[in-house]
Protein backbone atom coordinates (compact mmCIF):
# COMPACT_ATOMS: atom_id res chain seq x y z
CA UNK A 1 0.00 0.00 0.00
CA UNK A 2 1.16 3.23 -0.70
CA UNK A 3 1.75 5.88 1.77
CA UNK A 4 -0.74 8.88 2.71
CA UNK A 5 2.58 11.39 1.29
CA UNK A 6 2.66 9.67 -2.17
CA UNK A 7 -1.23 9.87 -2.49
CA UNK A 8 -0.98 13.13 -1.88
CA UNK A 9 2.20 13.97 -3.95
CA UNK A 10 -0.23 12.51 -7.39
CA UNK A 11 -2.87 14.38 -5.87
CA UNK A 12 -1.18 17.50 -6.24
CA UNK A 13 0.46 16.66 -9.36
CA UNK A 14 -2.41 16.29 -11.04
CA UNK A 15 -4.34 18.80 -9.23
CA UNK A 16 -3.56 22.59 -9.22
CA UNK A 17 -7.19 23.73 -7.96
CA UNK A 18 -7.33 24.94 -4.41
CA UNK A 19 -11.04 24.27 -3.98
CA UNK A 20 -10.62 20.63 -5.76
CA UNK A 21 -7.55 19.80 -3.09
CA UNK A 22 -9.80 20.61 0.17
CA UNK A 23 -12.29 19.06 -1.60
CA UNK A 24 -10.37 15.86 -1.49
CA UNK A 25 -8.65 16.63 2.17
CA UNK A 26 -12.57 17.36 3.37
CA UNK A 27 -13.48 13.47 1.73
CA UNK A 28 -10.56 11.96 3.02
CA UNK A 29 -11.48 13.48 6.67
CA UNK A 30 -15.13 11.88 6.40
CA UNK A 31 -13.72 8.75 4.91
CA UNK A 32 -10.82 8.26 8.22
CA UNK A 33 -14.02 8.75 10.24
CA UNK A 34 -16.18 6.68 9.48
CA UNK A 35 -13.49 4.28 9.04
CA UNK A 36 -12.71 4.67 12.82
CA UNK A 37 -16.39 3.99 13.42
CA UNK A 38 -17.08 0.91 11.34
CA UNK A 39 -14.06 -0.47 13.70
CA UNK A 40 -11.43 -1.03 10.75
CA UNK A 41 -7.97 -1.66 11.44
CA UNK A 42 -4.88 1.31 11.04
CA UNK A 43 -4.21 -0.19 7.81
CA UNK A 44 -7.99 0.29 6.58
CA UNK A 45 -8.24 3.08 8.04
CA UNK A 46 -5.39 4.90 6.22
CA UNK A 47 -6.57 3.14 2.75
CA UNK A 48 -10.27 4.51 3.13
CA UNK A 49 -8.41 8.12 3.65
CA UNK A 50 -5.94 7.52 0.86
CA UNK A 51 -9.21 6.37 -1.32
CA UNK A 52 -11.09 9.42 -0.48
CA UNK A 53 -7.98 11.65 -1.42
CA UNK A 54 -7.33 10.64 -4.37
CA UNK A 55 -11.07 9.80 -5.16
CA UNK A 56 -11.15 13.11 -7.95
CA UNK A 57 -7.15 13.36 -8.76
CA UNK A 58 -7.89 12.96 -11.95
CA UNK A 59 -11.11 15.59 -12.30
CA UNK A 60 -9.15 18.46 -13.09
CA UNK A 61 -7.17 17.37 -15.96
CA UNK A 62 -9.58 14.94 -17.47
CA UNK A 63 -13.69 16.52 -16.66
CA UNK A 64 -15.36 14.88 -19.71
CA UNK A 65 -16.73 11.72 -17.95
CA UNK A 66 -16.73 9.27 -21.27
CA UNK A 67 -14.57 6.63 -21.09
CA UNK A 68 -11.50 5.48 -21.54
CA UNK A 69 -9.87 9.10 -21.08
CA UNK A 70 -12.51 10.64 -18.94
CA UNK A 71 -12.41 11.06 -14.56
CA UNK A 72 -12.79 8.71 -13.34
CA UNK A 73 -11.65 5.39 -16.35
CA UNK A 74 -8.13 7.77 -16.36
CA UNK A 75 -7.69 8.00 -12.85
CA UNK A 76 -8.29 4.35 -12.24
CA UNK A 77 -5.71 3.46 -15.12
CA UNK A 78 -3.09 5.27 -13.54
CA UNK A 79 -3.75 3.80 -10.54
CA UNK A 80 -3.78 0.65 -11.72
CA UNK A 81 -0.29 1.54 -13.34
CA UNK A 82 0.94 2.95 -9.76
CA UNK A 83 0.12 -0.65 -7.87
CA UNK A 84 -3.28 0.83 -6.42
CA UNK A 85 -5.05 -1.94 -4.40
CA UNK A 86 -8.41 -3.39 -7.04
CA UNK A 87 -10.71 -2.82 -3.77
CA UNK A 88 -9.70 1.14 -3.59
CA UNK A 89 -9.86 1.20 -7.67
CA UNK A 90 -13.39 -0.41 -7.16
CA UNK A 91 -14.93 2.17 -4.65
CA UNK A 92 -13.30 5.14 -6.70
CA UNK A 93 -14.83 3.87 -10.19
CA UNK A 94 -18.39 3.71 -8.28
CA UNK A 95 -18.46 6.65 -6.47
CA UNK A 96 -19.51 7.98 -10.10
CA UNK A 97 -23.15 6.62 -10.61
CA UNK A 98 -22.69 7.08 -14.52
CA UNK A 99 -19.76 4.42 -14.52
CA UNK A 100 -22.20 1.75 -13.44
CA UNK A 101 -19.42 -0.22 -11.22
CA UNK A 102 -21.41 -1.51 -8.33
CA UNK A 103 -20.53 -0.18 -5.00
CA UNK A 104 -20.17 -3.70 -3.16
CA UNK A 105 -17.53 -2.89 0.11
CA UNK A 106 -18.73 -0.62 2.91
CA UNK A 107 -15.28 1.52 1.72
CA UNK A 108 -16.93 2.15 -1.44
CA UNK A 109 -20.78 2.51 -0.21
CA UNK A 110 -18.76 5.21 2.48
CA UNK A 111 -17.24 6.95 -0.27
CA UNK A 112 -20.30 7.58 -2.63
CA UNK A 113 -22.15 8.87 0.95
CA UNK A 114 -19.51 11.54 1.95
CA UNK A 115 -18.91 12.41 -1.77
CA UNK A 116 -21.56 14.99 -2.55
CA UNK A 117 -22.09 15.67 1.03
CA UNK A 118 -18.98 17.26 1.55
CA UNK A 119 -19.01 19.98 -1.14
CA UNK A 120 -22.21 20.92 0.84
CA UNK A 121 -21.47 21.17 3.92
CA UNK A 122 -18.32 23.90 2.79
CA UNK A 123 -20.81 26.01 0.88
CA UNK A 124 -23.29 25.95 3.88
CA UNK A 125 -20.34 26.81 6.29
CA UNK A 126 -18.93 29.55 3.27
CA UNK A 127 -22.38 31.47 3.82
CA UNK A 128 -22.45 31.84 7.86
CA UNK A 129 -20.76 34.79 9.12
CA UNK A 130 -18.52 32.67 11.29
CA UNK A 131 -16.82 30.70 8.64
CA UNK A 132 -16.89 27.94 11.47
CA UNK A 133 -17.35 24.00 10.88
CA UNK A 134 -17.59 24.17 14.57
CA UNK A 135 -20.68 25.72 14.70
CA UNK A 136 -22.30 24.07 12.01
CA UNK A 137 -25.36 21.98 12.51
CA UNK A 138 -27.06 19.08 10.73
CA UNK A 139 -30.34 21.16 10.67
CA UNK A 140 -29.04 23.95 9.24
CA UNK A 141 -27.31 21.89 6.27
CA UNK A 142 -30.39 19.99 6.01
CA UNK A 143 -32.15 23.48 5.15
CA UNK A 144 -30.11 24.24 2.76
CA UNK A 145 -30.24 21.00 0.92
CA UNK A 146 -33.95 22.04 0.48
CA UNK A 147 -33.15 25.22 -1.58
CA UNK A 148 -32.19 23.55 -4.89
CA UNK A 149 -30.54 27.00 -6.15
CA UNK A 150 -27.99 26.94 -2.84
CA UNK A 151 -24.39 24.62 -3.94
CA UNK A 152 -26.76 23.66 -7.44
CA UNK A 153 -23.77 21.23 -8.64
CA UNK A 154 -24.21 18.91 -5.10
CA UNK A 155 -26.36 16.02 -5.80
CA UNK A 156 -29.37 15.75 -3.34
CA UNK A 157 -30.29 12.51 -4.51
CA UNK A 158 -26.83 10.87 -4.13
CA UNK A 159 -26.69 12.41 -0.55
CA UNK A 160 -29.90 10.89 0.64
CA UNK A 161 -28.87 7.77 -1.18
CA UNK A 162 -25.58 7.45 0.17
CA UNK A 163 -26.59 7.52 3.40
CA UNK A 164 -29.66 4.83 2.56
CA UNK A 165 -26.75 2.53 1.15
CA UNK A 166 -25.00 3.13 4.37
CA UNK A 167 -27.93 2.33 6.65
CA UNK A 168 -27.17 5.21 8.25
CA UNK A 169 -30.12 8.27 9.46
CA UNK A 170 -29.89 11.01 7.25
CA UNK A 171 -29.66 14.04 10.04
CA UNK A 172 -26.97 11.79 11.97
CA UNK A 173 -24.91 11.05 8.74
CA UNK A 174 -24.75 15.06 8.27
CA UNK A 175 -23.49 15.33 11.57
CA UNK A 176 -21.17 12.48 11.32
CA UNK A 177 -19.30 14.19 8.33
CA UNK A 178 -19.41 17.37 9.74
CA UNK A 179 -17.69 15.60 12.87
CA UNK A 180 -14.88 13.85 10.71
CA UNK A 181 -14.36 17.33 8.49
CA UNK A 182 -14.25 18.88 12.04
CA UNK A 183 -10.74 17.32 12.36
CA UNK A 184 -8.98 19.26 9.58
CA UNK A 185 -11.43 22.43 9.78
CA UNK A 186 -7.75 24.55 9.57
CA UNK A 187 -6.51 23.15 6.69
CA UNK A 188 -9.91 23.51 4.65
CA UNK A 189 -10.13 27.27 6.04
CA UNK A 190 -13.18 26.24 7.57
CA UNK A 191 -12.08 27.03 11.40
CA UNK A 192 -14.05 30.12 11.49
CA UNK A 193 -12.93 33.48 11.45
CA UNK A 194 -11.25 36.00 14.50
CA UNK A 195 -12.76 39.04 15.45
CA UNK A 196 -9.47 41.10 14.14
CA UNK A 197 -10.22 39.50 10.71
Amino acid sequence: MKSRDEAFALLSEYTKSESLIKHALSVEAAMRWYARHFEQSDNEINKWGITGLLHDFDYEQFPDPTPPDGHPYKGNKILEKLGYPQDMRDAIMGHAQYTGVERKTLMAKTLFAVDELTGLITASVLVRPDRSLHTLTPKSVKKKMKDLRFAAGCNREDIRQGAEELGVDLTQHIQNVINGMREVADQLGLAGVSAAE
